[in-house]
């Protein structure tokens, strides 16, 4: 065992992907044993018991709430942390404040390194312009702006972690941020007892938010092909949002089929509920979702983009986001699997080994090490 790091926590917002993340990160390094970690932000909606203690609240407001900021860095600079690490867009262009401040500089016994993870693109980044396609529709001017302020401040701190190889890349070649500066370390979920289907699926279920870029409509349309979806299959829809009055007049044609169940706190146990996860999105990076349902043991059919086929491996069932007929074949096959199980147990063990709380905070050990110029780094 190294040196007792003492690792800082930001975040700004007090529920979604980055949040449970940093909270399911910090647990994991507290049990380590090989850091003091203390999180700085509103009290989180899930998960702020396995906090305790070690949580400071701390509220930002808007990107140009300047003197938040302030104090932010101020209770920051008072724990005296070896790493401070941001965990949202926001908590980001506080810490590289620290850094354009002069107030934290990185290498061999210095007082503090700055580290930012970056969880994904605003809401109009379509897929073929962040993979790079010529002449692929991009985004809008403010959309650009921001994208603009995310490669600044991706240059200022001394690491950016990205979730999925493929934000990686695009970090690289369209942000033009250097290659050194990025570092690719898995999300991390919550242990779970895997509990794969016992026989053919027939309880499915979607869970994010209800906007046009998580694809439930094509989730509809699909299910409606005729021959996809059999008669003694249900679909539970956990979320809510804009999209929610234009699904549930899709989900009529299904005869009775879809439950809307709105938001819940319990998803892990939802997940556990049913046979099998979709998420027919059109843009994701390293879907939490994705990486519960496989911990569960839970098959999968996902849209390919971002990393989720990197995710899923050989085990995944993947279509093109957008396209009905090709998620309808892959509902198909699923509905159709006599052992949906096995796909599960191989699931289940990939997400051991990439997912778990662990692996996930042993690497951002070393990270850290490295950012400082420590041994073990």
């Amino acid at each position: 065992m190294g040196e007792r790091l003492r690792v800082a926590y930001l975040l700004t917002q007090d529920g979604g992907g980055p949040v449970d993340v940093a909270v399911r990160l910090a647990r994991a390094l507290l049990d380590s044993g090989e850091a003091d970690v203390r999180v700085f932000g509103p009290v989180p909606r899930r998960g702020a018991e396995l906090l305790g203690e070690n949580h400071e609240r701390v509220e930002v407001g808007g990107k140009s709430d300047v003197r938040a900021g302030r104090r932010a860095r101020a209770a920051l600079l008072a724990w005296r942390p070896d790493v401070v690490h941001a965990q949202d867009r926001r908590s980001g262009l506080v810490a590289a404040g620290l850094v354009a401040a002069g107030l934290v500089v990185a290498g061999p016994r210095a007082r503090c390194g700055v580290v930012q993870t970056y969880h994904g693109v605003p809401d109009d980044v379509g897929e073929a312009w962040f993979r790079g396609v010529a002449r692929a529709p991009g985004p809008s001017p403010y959309t650009r702006t921001v994208l603009a302020a995310d490669a600044v401040v991706a240059r200022a701190v001394h690491r950016t972690v990205v979730p999925a190889r493929a934000m990686g890349l695009f970090l690289s070649s369209r942000l033009r941020v250097p290659a050194r500066r990025l570092a690719h370390i898995d999300n991390c979920v919550g242990a779970a007892r895997p509990h794969p289907p016992s026989g053919p699926v027939r309880r499915l279920v979607f869970v994010g938010l209800l906007v046009a870029r998580k694809g439930v409509a094509t989730l509809l349309e699909a299910l409606a092909v005729p021959g996809v979806m059999p008669a003694d299959a249900t679909l539970a829809v956990v979320g809510d949002g804009p999209e929610r009055a234009r699904a549930e007049v899709l989900a009529g044609r299904l005869g009775g089929r879809v439950r809307f169940l709105g938001f819940r706190p319990d998803v892990p146990e939802l997940l556990r509920a049913h046979d099998a996860l979709v998420l027919p999105s059109t843009m994701e990076q390293q879907p939490l979702v994705v990486a519960e349902a496989m911990a569960a043991g839970k098959p999968v059919v996902a849209t390919d983009t971002g990393g989720v086929a990197d995710m899923l491996g050989d085990a995944g069932r993947l279509a093109a986001p957008g396209d009905v007929a090709q998620l309808a074949a892959r509902l198909r096959a699923l509905f159709e699997d006599p052992d949906p199980g096995r796909t599960g147990r191989e699931l289940a063990e990939r997400a051991r080994e990439r997912f778990a709380p662990g692996v996930c905070a042993g690497r951002h050990l070393a990270l850290y090490r490295e950012v400082l110029g420590w041994p073990g780094g």
